[in-house]
């Protein structure tokens, strides 16, 4: 049974993975997608957004990452593929699911849920350019507009040699609104025989049995459930192993893990605005689950200054 951390971009970069495997639970990450157009992409792209790749492809907790490609021209995608394998990415994952309308308009992410020929010729071709012992995978959305080509998508993928599929269940137009239909993955294993990855509307212990239940699945990826309860994945493991639950972990617990990635954006940027805004972002996500995030949000929202958010951080551990 393997908890996944979902990759989402401008969230969940290699700082968010490295915060939260540490925590424990996860089984493996999956890196923000690296969006390749027309072009062989330099090593420092791919260093700059898998910087894990620079340490045998795991956090420093240990957990592997795997890197994730975006993008709609199956040689080019290939090309980038082998790089990425060359520098040491253990899997590759293709992105057909991204709702961002600007990945969309530029034909990546979920609007090639419209095109099952496309899905299996890009993998297809990228299968050819890794090395046989690199799994390539793929994940998708329901579709885009509706589920009307739900099926031919996932039998394309399976046809074209992925080793695993996600899907996260519901369509590019529901975004992320409930519910997320997991009905639905019943109906895709009856069309792949390769494993399949249940992705969507997990945030508490009791959806973790129920989407386990629906599913079938014996992985889930959680993206913002895990956001939101940062030790989330390690009373899912607790559950599994001893069938009590643990309470989630105290605010100041959740304050250290806040001041750890606080820290490392500081070290990351210096003197900029940019390690308040993360913890902006993280805060709030966290108010779903404790309602401490959004009393220290609303205390520290005038805040511009790393030094000034330092003071309160310390004020409030």
């Amino acid at each position: 049974m393997k908890i996944v951390l979902a990759p989402m971009e401008g969230l969940v970069d290699d700082v968010m993975r490295d915060v939260l495997t540490e925590i424990g639970g996860i089984d493996w990450c999956v890196t923000e997608f690296i969006r390749v157009t027309n072009s062989l992409l330099p090593v420092k792209t791919f260093h700059r957004l898998a910087p894990e790749l620079l340490q045998q492809s795991k956090t420093r907790a240990g957990t592997p990452v795997r890197l994730q490609l975006l993008g709609s021209d199956p040689a080019c995608l290939a090309d980038n593929a082998a790089r990425a394998a060359e520098l040491g990415a253990p899997v590759i994952d293709l992105n057909f699911g991204c709702p961002a309308p600007t990945v969309n308009r530029h034909r990546g992410g979920a609007v090639l849920l419209k095109e099952p020929q496309t899905l299996y010729e890009i993998i297809t071709t990228v299968r050819a350019a890794v090395p046989a012992d690199i799994p390539v995978t793929a994940k998708m959305r329901l579709g885009y507009e509706d589920t009307s080509l739900t099926l031919d998508c996932a039998r394309a993928i399976n046809a074209a040699g992925a080793a695993e599929l996600t899907v996260h269940a519901r369509t590019k137009v529901e975004g992320y609104k409930p519910p997320a239909h997991w009905e639905w993955f019943a109906r895709i294993k009856e069309v792949i025989d390769i494993p399949l990855i249940a992705n969507g509307e997990v945030w508490t212990l009791e959806d973790y049995c129920n989407i386990r239940e629906t599913s079938q699945c014996e992985t889930i990826m959680i993206g913002r459930g895990l956001i939101a309860a940062p030790d989330f994945a390690k009373r899912i493991k607790h559950l599994q192993q001893t069938g009590s639950q643990l309470p989630p972990e105290p605010w100041a617990d959740v304050l250290a893990h806040v001041d750890n990635l606080f820290m490392q954006c500081q070290l990351r940027a210096g003197d900029s605005s940019y390690a308040v805004s993360r913890v902006k972002q993280w805060l709030n996500q966290l108010k779903r689950t404790y309602i401490e995030a959004g009393d220290f949000f609303n205390e520290i929202r005038s805040i511009r200054e790393p030094e000034q958010l330092r003071t309160r951080l310390n004020a409030a551990r």
